[in-house]
């Protein structure tokens, strides 16, 4: 069996830091081969990526279909690109598919589609399905008497979906303990910021009004989101668990940072390696 927590029992911060800055520099690299796409959310979740595959998760790279395995779900499919850089950082997928990104017959398309791609556990893009799916999974491995996690990523625009509340319900009324949701809350979505779109807030306070819980830390931040991680595993209580995680788009990369719009952007040709630049000059030692 391999569990990347295995060398170490809890991984030094700067590990994961070194881990957040691969997840960040391939994301580019593979967005470059298209020139446009959602690098703006590869760029903000790579630190919840990196603390989730390299501090939480337990997988077997070279077996992504190992029956033990904790889940790892992304609701928000058109997140694929950084999945996909966590996957190869993985060691899941290999790095010669990067360049295939996009492509036809690639296994890995700009949505995350589970049939494609080793490691990617449902097809999403479908927003506010990825939480009713988790909750079917996490209620089949109880019933298997497995001691396997499913952790599910969402989008602070799903919290717009029905469905997204009826899940959240069932899930306290099954006392899912082995469902720990990741909510990412960038304020961006294809119509607007999020807090224009619907009344969204205060999310802490409405999940735990569910019977969840929660707690909100920067997700940009890797000592709040490690510790977030482990107070939610630990949590002693029987019910569902949630992080909410407060992050900047296009992290890391100033000069995209800056730009009002960037749920989906494209990059001049000569910016590519601009950003590579920027983000090399701050890689961790």
């Amino acid at each position: 069996m391999t569990d990347p927590r295995s060398d170490t029992p809890k991984l030094a911060n700067m590990s994961l830091a070194r881990r957040a800055f691969n997840i960040r520099r391939l994301a580019i690299r593979m967005g470059q081969v298209q020139g446009q796409g959602y690098l703006g959310q590869a760029l903000g979740i790579a630190d919840v990526l990196a603390v989730s595959y390299f501090h939480a998760l337990t997988y077997r790279p070279e077996d992504p279909y190992w029956e033990g395995r904790d889940r790892f779900l992304m609701s928000n499919g058109h997140y694929a690109i950084a999945l996909y850089s966590a996957l190869i950082e993985a060691g899941v997928i290999g790095e010669d598919e990067l360049e295939t990104y996009g492509s036809d017959d690639s296994r890995l398309p700009m949505s995350g589609m589970a049939s494609y791609t080793p490691g990617m556990e449902i097809s999403g893009g479908s927003l506010g399905q990825g939480l009713t799916i988790a909750v079917g999974m996490a209620l089949g491995l109880k019933r298997k008497k497995s001691s396997a996690k499913v952790y599910i990523l969402f989008s602070d625009g799903e919290l717009d979906e029905g469905a997204t509340w009826e899940a959240a319900m069932q899930a306290t009324h099954k006392k899912l303990d082995n469902l720990i949701a990741i909510v990412d809350v960038n304020n961006q979505q294809a119509d607007g910021p999020a807090k224009e779109i619907s009344a969204i807030e205060p999310i802490a306070p409405k999940f735990e009004a569910f019977g969840w819980f929660a707690q909100r830390v920067d997700g940009n931040d890797l000592d709040a989101l490690v510790e977030a991680y482990d107070v939610a595993r630990s949590d002693p209580q029987p019910r569902p668990r949630i992080v909410i995680a407060d992050t900047k788009m296009c992290k890391g990369v100033p000069f995209l940072e800056a730009r009002d719009k960037s749920h989906f952007i494209n990059i001049a040709p000569a910016e590519w390696q601009q950003a590579i630049d920027i983000l090399d000059a701050g890689r961790p030692a």
